[in-house]
């Protein structure tokens, strides 16, 4: 399974202080390796595959050091001040994660395109509001947004997981000695003597708490683990099992490893390390996480704190070993060094549209460690001192962290939108210079010729239309509405669109590129009278091939659940005996499995031969199906976004008109001899699209694609009649 969104999606802000009980150098050292792992995972380290899992260490420390806090102010006072402990995470968690954010804001509204920008200003609300999980697991399982990169404050998800926890945690931790005290005042009132009469920390039932949520969130985590790993990663229920694990370790690591001798807890330290090391070596991409695999890191981890857990004199050498002073100073720096490391490695790919090289990668990191000392000695250190800062102004830091915030967005959403400025008219034919070639034969289809006249206008430079449909604030989100009916979760319903009365039906099969043409069907099937239904489902291809959902990259599995759908549809074309079937799908993912199971990439030499022959099963197995069975061309790819290129610098329409991406024409390219093979009629949207292999992002003044690949809803409705004439369905 793929990590959402990009293989450099993961951050994890360092738990709360050192417990007051006495400082454990050990434990600095843990969040120094658990930070430096991620960040050389983040960087491209090629030797640490798995170093997300540093999130997973620092869920368990966080866990155990604040959880040993609560402990042992239940055992001092007999309560938990909520207000106390919210300032004290006021005080620890806000100012950097405040001024990261600012910079973050500020940094990508002037550097980075505006359509890229305002997502940026989105994030940075959801973080502030502590939801950034929320936020960027419905981005990473909204498949049209999984193309447009990574968010520089991505990596405040993992906060966001944090402090949801504690919004809960100290409540049940009341609830707990509430209970404990309320079964002590009926032991003494039955005159039995009981436990909780003598000790406020009514350590039993915690425990058994702790067992049982951390039991209930692991297996919800393995359940949400197989059906939906993107969302199981940014979960709060799913992940709160590791915090409970840290948490527990807190609660009996005085006494167990009281009990233990130097040497078993030697070994269990160096156990606990080997454990993490494996997990960073090992994993990868394609591992399901977090699910079991995660166990690996969260139990090594939770090693690791109860061994140094002894308070010994002389501890063992491992457990020495990890407070040695740099691995100190970098525990220190661990969260402002997680705070900055993302924003630095992503903020300059989105800039330049490409990944950044070794050597850039290093300057991003020997950065974030200058960044992350300034800011642990200016920012961090003066504001938590509780003598400075008292818990009325403690808890005044949220509400002023917010007003911010929220004010920076609010300008930065101006500044960004006042980017927007085109200068020019809308393409017509009379104004693009095309009527001066005499050597070009201007079409006499209305829509072809607009195209040609924006190819002309493209090449003469010609500015940016001032007036855009959509515009390019809300370009990204001009997607066709699947409602009610949206097979990308899975579901199995018959959801017929269109005019529902009508007595005959066009089906549309295929994946997004499918589901792009809706707008078009809608139009063309309420004036022409048929019912319509989309078996759309997102990556899954209509051809019908054993394909991939995971990373080409990593080893990978058979997507079976695309090929269910794809029977499922074919079921149900069956039961409704459609008057038209349009196959509208892009070409197989980037990997198909061959009937021997050999995975074949884009560069086998099989794998012209396979996608044709992919198509030509669907087209077959159609064809006694429906009164007529068409295949719809797919629309030529573009190398870059559109909505990019329009808001980076000054650009005219010539910087941004683009060559179709190769590969996906040689896709396209098999489909049509497979529909020529099968004796099936093919419409090409390509004269729609492009003139003399060029094709112009505006076309007359409508944005023509959203994205790399996906044409806009709106030029898509403003193609339904030469859509319906070519179908031979749009009566005039």
């Amino acid at each position: 399974m793929s990590r959402p969104m990009s293989s450099r999606s993961h951050g994890h802000a360092a738990p709360g202080s050192a417990p007051s009980s006495g400082f454990r150098g050990d434990v600095q050292g843990l969040r120094a390796i658990a930070v430096l792992t991620v960040i050389a995972g983040h960087a491209g380290v090629t030797f640490l595959p798995g170093g997300f899992v540093g999130v997973d260490v620092f869920f368990v420390i966080s866990g155990f050091l604040i959880s040993h806090l609560l402990f042992r102010e239940v055992a001092r006072d007999g309560r938990v001040s909520l207000r106390d402990f919210y300032a004290r995470r006021a005080r620890r968690i806000l100012p950097a994660a405040t001024l990261v954010t600012v910079v973050t804001l500020a940094a990508s509204v002037l550097w980075i395109s505006v359509v890229d920008a305002l997502e940026v200003v989105k994030d940075a609300l959801w973080a502030t509001f502590f939801a950034a999980n929320v936020r960027f697991a419905a981005v990473g399982t909204d498949y049209f947004a999984q193309e447009d990169g990574p968010s520089p404050l991505q990596h405040y998800w993992s906060l966001a997981v944090e402090e949801q926890f504690y919004l809960v945690w100290p409540l049940v931790l009341i609830a707990c000695v509430w209970l404990a005290r309320r079964r002590a005042r009926g032991a003494e009132a039955g005159g039995r003597r009981s436990r909780a009469v003598r000790d406020d920390m009514p350590r039993v039932t915690v425990f058994w708490v702790l067992v049982i949520v951390g039991s209930a969130s692991f297996g919800y985590g393995l359940w949400l683990t197989s059906t939906d790993p993107i969302a199981s990663y940014f979960s709060t229920p799913a992940r709160a099992w590791e915090l409970a694990v840290g948490a527990l370790t807190a609660l009996v690591a005085t006494a167990v490893a009281g009990r233990m001798s130097a040497a078993v807890r030697a070994l269990l330290c160096l156990a606990g390390l080997a454990a993490i090391a494996v997990a960073c070596v090992r994993f990868g991409e394609s591992t399901p996480f977090p699910g079991v695999a995660a166990l690996l890191p969260v139990l090594g981890s939770a090693a690791v704190l109860l061994a140094g857990a002894g308070g010994h004199a002389r501890e063992p050498l491992p457990i020495r070993a990890l407070g040695v002073g740099p691995l100190r100073v970098v525990g220190d720096w661990s969260y402002s060094l997680y705070l900055w490391h993302w924003p630095l490695l992503v903020l300059p790919e989105l800039h330049r549209g490409e990944p950044l090289t070794a050597v850039q990668a290093g300057l991003a990191v020997a950065a974030t460690f200058v960044l992350a000392a300034l800011t642990y000695r200016f920012v961090e250190t003066p504001f938590r001192d509780a003598r400075r800062f008292t818990r009325p102004r403690s808890l005044a830091l949220y509400p002023a962290s917010v007003v911010l915030v929220a004010a920076s967005c609010g300008a930065g959403h101006a500044y960004a939108s006042a980017q927007i400025v085109g200068e020019g008219p809308a393409i017509t034919v009379s104004n693009s210079g095309i009527e001066d070639d005499e050597d070009v034969t201007i079409s006499k289809s209305d829509v072809i010729a607009l195209v040609q006249a924006s190819v002309v206008a493209a090449r003469n430079g010609h500015p940016v239309p001032k007036t855009l449909r959509p515009d390019l604030l809300t370009l990204r989100d001009d997607i066709p509405s699947v409602a009610p009916c949206d097979y990308g979760t899975d579901i199995r319903e018959l959801c017929p669109r269109g005019d529902t009365d009508a007595d005959r039906s066009i089906v549309v099969l295929g994946n997004s590129h499918g589901r792009m043409w809706i707008p078009a069907f809608e139009k063309i099937a309420t004036r022409e009278g048929y019912r319509t239904y989309y078996f759309v489902k997102p990556n899954c291809t209509g051809a019908d091939l054993v394909i991939s959902d995971a990373d080409p990259q990593t080893p990978m599995a058979p997507w079976d659940e695309c090929q269910d759908f794809r029977d499922w549809a074919v079921d149900q074309i069956a039961d409704l005996d459609p008057a038209l079937v349009v196959v509208s799908t892009s070409g197989p993912n980037p990997v198909i499995f061959a009937d021997d199971g050999e995975q074949v990439r884009q560069d086998h030499p099989d794998r012209v031969r396979l996608t044709e022959e992919g198509f030509a099963r669907i087209f077959e197995r159609l064809v006694p199906l429906a009164d007529r069975v068409v295949l719809l061309r797919d629309a030529p790819k573009n190398p870059g976004d559109p909505g990019d290129c329009l808001t980076t610098g000054d650009p005219d329409l010539g910087d941004c008109m683009f060559d179709p991406l190769p590969s996906q024409e040689v896709d396209s390219d098999a489909s049509v001899r497979a529909a020529e093979t099968v004796g099936i009629d093919y419409v090409s949207p390509v004269p729609w699209l492009c003139w003399q292999d060029e094709c112009p992002v505006v076309i007359g003044d409508t944005l023509s694609y959203r994205d790399r690949g996906h044409i806009s809803a709106t030029y898509a409705a403003d193609l339904a009649e030469p859509l319906g004439k070519k179908l031979g369905i749009w009566t005039d």
